[in-house]
Parts: structure tokens; C-alpha cells; sequence
């Protein structure tokens, strides 16, 4: 069987959907759940669900990223995952971690990429007068944002939208979409899923 790792932020709340799909469906393992914080709501959640955890806090490492990829490599590496998941995991990768898992390692991204690569999606979205926005999962390659696209999900930007009203509908969509493109990929399907 597959086997995923997952790294997070935050509250998790992609990982939590991944995991519960995984699960249920029996396509996928969810092996390992690691964050660069050790205080992330997601690690708790993880591990009520039976999956193991990992912590690695990158700030000691103040702008040396290889060597906290150096130090979170050794749990995903204990874990052999087939697939690494970044969900919500808000720390850029260096090219060197990055092509380790070339082919492998997927994201998601809360913009209809390529538009807004990077922060601030959905403001740039509302600020542009764009009449759609959504997210996006995709390949991670070593250049921000720009993997090929697996797979898209779309919401109206509707006129009184605030980046906060917007980013709560384009999650829904985020917790359907990257499960059924995880679960499409585990299988070998790499054409895009659009919703």
C-alpha cells in the first residue's frame, strides 16, 4: 500500500481530510504527520487519529534551511513514505529536499494557480476585481507555485467578499479536492481533476 507523510503548520485541517480519506478508502497509509512547530494544532489531531508524529521547530536554524531540512529529514526518511503531502506547511523548501522527492510531493495551494503564487491569495484575487477564485494542487518542484497542476476547484468572488469570507469557501473546496487528486495520484493518474 501507498504510503503518505504529510507536513503541516498549523491546525491541520487538510491533513485531518487526507488522513480521514486514507482511512476509509484503504487506498493509502498515512504514515507520518511532521511540523515545524511543535505546538501545531494538527500534531494533536494526528495523533488521535493514530498516525505518527514528528517536530522539528526550524527557527534554532534562523535562515539556515538545509539544515533544518537536514534535521526533518530523519523522520520522513524513518517513515519511507512514497508520497509527501505539504498542507498548509509554511516554510519554502530548498531545491536539494525538494528534488529528493521529485515526482512524489504534492501541494496545495489556495489560488487558481498560476495565478498568486505565494502569500496574501485571496486579497490579490479580491483586489484584482477577479470574478473566480479556488485552489489548486499541485506537483512540487523547486520553483514556488509552479509544479504541474493535478488539479483545480473554483468559487465565486462574490462582491462583498473579504479575504476572510473568501478563504473560508475556498477551504470547503480544498478539503474535497485534495483528497480525491491524493487518492487519483496514489493510482497513477496525473491528468488534472477539475472542479
Amino acid at each position: 500500500m501507498t504510503r503518505v507523510a504529510i507536513l503541516i503548520s498549523g491546525g491541520g485541517s487538510n491533513m485531518v481530510r487526507l488522513v480521514e480519506a486514507m482511512q476509509a478508502g484503504g487506498w493509502a497509509q498515512p504514515v507520518l504527520v511532521a511540523s515545524n512547530d511543535a505546538q501545531a494544532g494538527g500534531l494533536v489531531k494526528a495523533a488521535q487519529m493514530g498516525v505518527a508524529t514528528a517536530a522539528i521547530d526550524h527557527r534554532p536554524y534562523g535562515r539556515d534551511r538545509a539544515a533544518f531540512e537536514a534535521q526533518l529529514l530523519t523522520p520522513i526518511l524513518d517513515a519511507k513514505p512514497d508520497v509527501l503531502c505539504l498542507a498548509g506547511f509554511m516554510r519554502v523548501l530548498t531545491p536539494g529536499f525538494v528534488e529528493q522527492f521529485e515526482g512524489r510531493m504534492l501541494n496545495i495551494h489556495p489560488s487558481l494557480l498560476p495565478k498568486y503564487p505565494g502569500l496574501h491569495t485571496h486579497q490579490r484575487a479580491i483586489d484584482a476585481g477577479d470574478t473566480e477564485a479556488g485552489c489548486t494542487v499541485h506537483e512540487v518542484t523547486p520553483i514556488l507555485d509552479d509544479g504541474p497542476i493535478l488539479g483545480q476547484a473554483r468559487v465565486p468572488v462574490i462582491a462583498s467578499d473579504t479575504a476572510a469570507t473568501l478563504a473560508a469557501r475556498v477551504l470547503v473546496q480544498e478539503h474535497r479536492l485534495y483528497p480525491a487528486v491524493l487518492e487519483r495520484f496514489v493510482a497513477g493518474e496525473r491528468a488534472a481533476l477539475m472542479q
